[in-house]
C-alpha cells in the first residue's frame, strides 16, 4: 500500500478543494492507497471533500479510507467515548465518506468519562455489521492501548485493536519508552502524525521565521515553539548536516528515519499544498546509510529511565 499515508486534517480548511484534489491525484499517482481523516477535521468538511473526490476519482477500490470518532469540539468535554456518540459519529462519517465502509475506523483518543466496556462493544458492533473492517486507537498511553488490546484479545469474535496513530518524529520520540513496545507485544502497528515534527523538520524555521507559517500566526504558534528550543536546533542542524550529504532534502531526509523505525506502518503525512506533499513524497526511494542513522539517532534519542530501561529491564 505504499509506505507513507496522506493525511487531511487541513482540507477544508487550510487546503481548499483544488488544493486537495492535486494532492490526491500526486499521492495515488506516487502508489499511495492509506488516507486519513476525521470525523471532527474542519467540522466535517474534510471526510465530506475526501468523499466527494474519491467519488470524483471514482477509486473507492484502491484506497485504504481511514477515519477517526470520539474527538468532540467544545471546552466542556473534549472526548466522548460513549456507545450513543461512537454509532452516531460512524452513521455521519460514512455518509460524508459517500462509502458504506470504512476500512479503518479509529478512537481519536481514550475518553476516561466512558467505560472502556461500553466503548469496545460498540466497536465491536461496528465491525460485526459491517460498517468497519478495521479498528485503531490514536493518543492512548501505553497502559491504556494494552488494556484495550489485550480486552479485546480476550474472547474469540472480539475486533482486534490494529493500529495505533501517534505523534511521532525525530522531534517526539516519547513513544519509544512505553507505547512502541506495547504496540509491538499486542500486534499492533505505529502510524505516526506529525512526521515532520509539525513542521520544523522540514529546516524552514531553521535561519527564520517564514510569514506565512503556523509559527507565525499567532493562533498556532504555540504548536509549533515546542520544538524550537535548544534540542530542536540541534536536531534540525544534524538533519540538514545529513540531507546536504546525502544530496537530499531536510523533509525526505526526516521521513526516512521515521519510514523505516520498528513497528511504523506509515507515517502520515499532513501538507498543507500539494507541493508540501510532492517533497515529501519523495523520500519513498531514499534508504539511508547506517552511520546516518547511527547519529540521527543519537541526537534525537529521547531520555529514558526507571522502569522502562536500566537495571529492572535487563536479560
Amino acid at each position: 500500500m505504499g509506505r507513507l499515508g496522506l493525511g487531511t486534517m487541513n482540507w477544508g480548511r487550510g487546503t481548499d478543494e483544488y488544493e486537495a484534489r492535486d494532492q490526491l491525484a500526486a499521492f495515488l499517482d506516487a502508489g499511495g492507497t492509506l488516507v486519513d481523516t476525521a470525523d471532527v477535521y474542519s467540522d466535517g468538511a474534510s471526510e465530506s471533500l475526501l468523499g466527494e473526490l474519491i467519488e470524483e476519482f471514482e477509486v473507492r477500490d484502491q484506497v485504504v479510507l481511514a477515519t477517526k470518532a470520539v474527538s468532540v469540539p467544545g471546552p466542556e468535554r473534549r472526548f466522548n467515548g460513549s456507545r450513543v456518540h461512537l454509532l452516531r459519529s460512524l452513521e455521519t462519517s460514512l455518509r460524508r465518506l459517500r462509502t458504506d465502509t470504512i476500512d479503518l475506523w479509529q478512537l481519536h483518543a481514550w475518553d476516561p468519562w466512558t467505560p472502556m466496556d461500553e466503548t469496545l462493544a460498540a466497536v465491536d458492533d461496528a465491525v460485526s455489521g459491517g460498517k468497519v473492517r478495521y479498528v485503531g486507537i490514536s493518543n492512548y498511553s501505553a497502559w491504556q492501548m494494552a488494556r484495550a488490546a489485550t480486552w479485546q484479545q480476550a474472547v474469540p469474535g472480539r475486533a482486534a485493536l490494529v493500529t495505533a496513530q501517534m505523534e511521532y518524529s525525530l522531534l517526539e520520540r516519547g513513544i519509544e519508552r512505553e507505547v512502541v513496545p506495547a504496540a509491538q507485544a499486542v500486534g499492533m502497528g505505529i502510524l505516526p502524525w506529525s512526521p515532520l515534527g509539525r513542521g520544523v523538520l522540514t529546516g524552514k524555521y531553521r535561519h527564520s521565521m517564514p510569514i506565512d507559517s503556523r509559527g507565525a500566526n499567532v493562533d498556532t504558534a504555540s504548536w509549533v515553539q515546542v520544538y524550537l528550543d535548544e534540542r530542536g536546533r540541534r536536531i534540525v542542524d544534524a538533519l540538514a548536516t545529513a540531507a546536504e550529504g546525502l544530496g537530499a532534502s531536510p523533509t525526505e531526509v526526516a521521513l526516512a528515519w521515521l519510514r523505516d523505525r520498528p513497528g511504523v506502518v506509515a507515517p502520515i503525512l499532513g501538507a498543507r499544498t500539494n507541493n508540501q506533499l510532492i517533497a515529501a513524497l519523495a523520500s519513498e526511494e531514499l534508504e539511508l546509510p547506517e552511520e546516518i542513522l547511527i547519529a540521527l539517532d543519537d541526537v534525537s534519542a529521547p531520555p529514558m529511565g526507571y522502569p522502562e530501561s536500566g537495571w529492572a529491564q535487563r536479560r
